[in-house]
């Protein structure tokens, strides 16, 4: 076990990292063995657009949990890599409205059986007994209710009135 490993949940967010390059990775893999040239950081804007259809940057943001500008960066690699279009939206100029191109949509087509195969193997995976999925669904939900940053200012708060002056 290194130093990481042995810092318990203070390096939580650098083993979540670490997990996801791993997945990351080993998608690239699995997409290639397909004959699928695909980065797995665009899956969430072709999946939310497969799903969904027609969506404005603001709602692809909403819809993935990312930031604007984070969103942005990708919607111009998949815009570049002609995966997808945009167009002004006629009642309202100043929204961008987001769609899949037809290769897009060949892609995703290609990519449905690649994926029965991640769920099926990301379900091996994580099927264990403390379900990581389950987890995860556990801790965001705690998190909506009060963010991190605000829970650890509440405690040191609390700690101060505790110390006798």
């Amino acid at each position: 076990m290194n130093v990481i490993d042995n810092a318990g949940v203070l390096a939580i967010s650098t083993r979540l990292q670490r997990l996801a390059e791993q997945l990351r990775k080993d998608g690239v893999l699995i997409y290639k063995d397909h004959g699928i040239d695909f980065e797995p950081k665009w899956f969430p804007v072709i999946f939310v657009l497969h799903n969904k259809g027609v969506l404005s940057v603001v709602e692809i943001a909403s819809e993935i949990g990312y930031t604007h500008p984070s969103t942005i960066t990708l919607l111009k690699e998949l815009e570049k890599e002609k995966l997808i279009k945009s167009g002004r939206d006629k009642t309202d100029e100043r929204k961008r409205l987001i769609h899949l191109t037809e290769k897009g949509k060949e892609l995703v087509s290609k990519m449905g059986p690649v994926w029965s195969l991640m769920i099926r193997t990301i379900t091996e995976i994580t099927n264990t007994t403390n379900n990581l999925m389950r987890a995860i669904d556990e801790v965001e939900a705690v998190l909506q209710k009060k963010g991190f940053a605000e829970r650890a200012l509440e405690l040191k708060s609390k700690t101060k009135k505790k110390k006798p002056e």
